[in-house]
């Protein structure tokens, strides 16, 4: 019998947020897939690098990590058929997702790959956007309003139908798109009720108003939540003192 594929989220960096089954899972596999860029570690690895073992094989997916187009397809392609090796003589392998397996993870694409062949179980994880929403201490959204993701790479025209339709926004990937949201933003009219979040639950985390960003650069791992529904929830209000913290 073939092995069981395993896509487990480990959460947005804390350790501490890795699920009681995910853990279970991750400790009793031989074989560890993971994300990792070619310049650098493995943040997935890096944030459950105190539970693995000496034994576990581990079996980086190195992505090129630059501005430019990469043959993405050939790199799933080829790492698919490395892993299919391990299930076929029986082994369960396990892929260490950031967050969550399918929110924006890049896991789909193994599953796409795998799937159809091999038995496969998705362990969820908790997600940036989740997690921002702790760290700001202010619910994303709630009775009916309009939740919408936007990743930061999207056209200003597409963005800005969004920040105009929406209750509820929550800005993703924005990295070195930061100036260029930040003043969609502004032009929107909501600078005052957008939160500010980079490297959340992490010891170097900033939790702060997005008025009160001074830089023109955001880190890959930064995030702008907006609301403007019907509830009174202030983003423009002082952080929470804990926020910076934590």
């Amino acid at each position: 019998m073939s092995g069981i594929l395993y896509g487990i989220g480990v959460g947005p960096g804390d350790p501490e947020l890795l699920t009681l089954k995910a853990h279970r899972i991750l400790t009793a596999a031989k074989v560890i897939a993971y994300p990792a860029p070619d310049n650098g570690d493995s943040f997935a690895r890096s944030i459950v690098e105190q539970y693995l073992k000496p034994e576990q094989l581990e079996v980086p997916i190195v992505i090129p990590m630059r501005v430019e187009r990469f043959p993405a397809q050939n790199i799933y392609d080829a790492s698919a058929k490395e892993i299919a090796v391990h299930l076929d003589a029986g082994e369960d392998v396990i892929v260490l997702c950031e967050g969550d397996p399918f929110f924006y993870g890049s896991f789909m694409y193994l599953f796409e790959r795998l799937s159809p062949d091999y038995k496969v179980e998705i362990v969820p994880g908790i997600s940036s956007l989740m997690a921002s929403a702790a760290m700001l201490q202010r619910p994303l959204a709630a009775r009916n309003d309009v939740l919408s993701v936007i990743p930061g790479p999207l056209p200003d025209d597409q963005i800005l139908a969004q920040l105009h339709a929406a209750d509820a926004i929550a800005i993703i990937k924005v990295g070195r798109h930061f100036s260029r949201i930040r003043n969609l933003i502004e032009k929107a009219g909501l600078t005052g009720s957008a939160g500010y979040l980079e490297r959340v639950t992490l010891g170097n985390q900033k939790v702060l108003p997005l008025a009160d960003v001074g830089e023109e650069k955001a880190p890959y791992f930064s995030i702008i939540l907006i609301y403007k529904g019907a509830e009174d929830w202030i983003a423009s209000a002082s952080m929470p003192a804990s926020a910076a913290k934590i």
